[in-house]
């Protein structure tokens, strides 16, 4: 069953609380993660791409070693409290060093980010294949050349929210030699091939990552899944059923990797009653998904 780690009811923009550890004579935390901004002129994509990187601090024994988070839509890390909440999970132990590469979008997010090679019926995503590469082929070997973090693909995520979920999921699945886990917050996975109102349109067949998850050959090499929507993510219900959009396409994906053989331990999914398309709730849930994908 979909669990959440609130009850019915809780107030979803409670942000967690910014101050978790002791801080020093100058008011900086010894816990909190070190911001570096670094941009890159990407071949793959043809301009300049800005990212932050959050790496684990001194007190913990610095980047060296840890595992790597890459991160969609990473111009959102403060909107979604991700620094206090890496200070609070290191605080409390339940999370090792980590590092987080935050990839900021610009203007043209809605060509970057999609299904490689399918753009939708709109023209929209037609660029995802070359955002796939800049993280794979371009920004990856720099980092694993600077901080010398964990290699191998067990120790290596990407995740993303919305749009930037629908990405982070296409690039672990075309890339899963790279990418262990893949964190897919309240994700499009509506994304189609043709308008729902075109009287062709069908679930089974326009949907374009579900029809890239059920149509790849078998993997012998096993992912690990992690998806999170919210109640109040959208109010859309194209077939009528009394479930909202946002919650059936999650769900379908999920049996679709069911049927395909991936087992209940390697998937987990997070129903946040009340939760809603927006920062304050990807907040809620990005703990659950640190520590479920990095956690000890």
């Amino acid at each position: 069953m979909p669990t959440s780690p609130l009850p019915p009811g809780h107030p979803i923009a409670e942000l967690p609380p910014r101050t978790f550890y002791r801080r020093n004579a100058a008011g900086a935390s010894p816990l909190a993660p070190v911001r570096r901004v670094r941009s890159f002129k990407s071949k793959a994509l043809g301009r300049t791409v800005r990212t932050e990187l959050l790496l684990p601090p001194a007190a913990l024994g610095g980047p060296a070693g840890a595992p790597v988070l890459y991160l969609n839509d990473g111009q959102d890390v403060d909107a979604v409290a991700l620094p206090a909440t890496l200070e609070r999970l290191w605080a409390s132990g339940e999370l090792p060093p980590l590092t987080v590469v935050a990839i900021h979008a610009n203007h043209d997010r809605m060509q970057e980010y999609g299904v490689s090679h399918s753009p939708d019926y709109r023209g929209r995503g037609a660029r995802a294949g070359q955002h796939a590469e800049f993280v794979v082929y371009e920004l990856r070997p720099w980092v694993e050349a600077t901080y010398r973090p964990a290699i191998g693909r067990q120790h290596t995520a990407i995740a993303g929210f919305s749009l930037g979920g629908l990405s982070a999921l296409d690039v672990a699945w075309n890339y899963f030699e790279t990418f262990g886990t893949v964190g897919v917050l309240s994700g499009a996975l509506w994304w189609r091939s043709r308008d729902v109102r075109d009287p062709a349109y069908s679930d089974a067949t326009d949907r374009l990552m579900h029809q890239r998850l059920a149509g790849a050959p078998w993997r012998s090499s096993s992912q690990r899944f992690w998806f999170q929507t919210g109640t109040l993510d959208e109010t859309n219900d194209r077939n009528h059923n009394g479930i909202i959009d946002a919650i059936d396409d999650t769900l379908d994906a999920l049996a679709i990797l069911r049927r395909r053989g991936y087992p209940e331990a390697d998937l987990r999914y997070l129903e946040i009653e009340g939760g809603r398309h927006h920062q304050t709730t990807w907040a809620v849930a990005l703990p659950d998904f640190l520590v479920w994908t990095f956690g000890r």
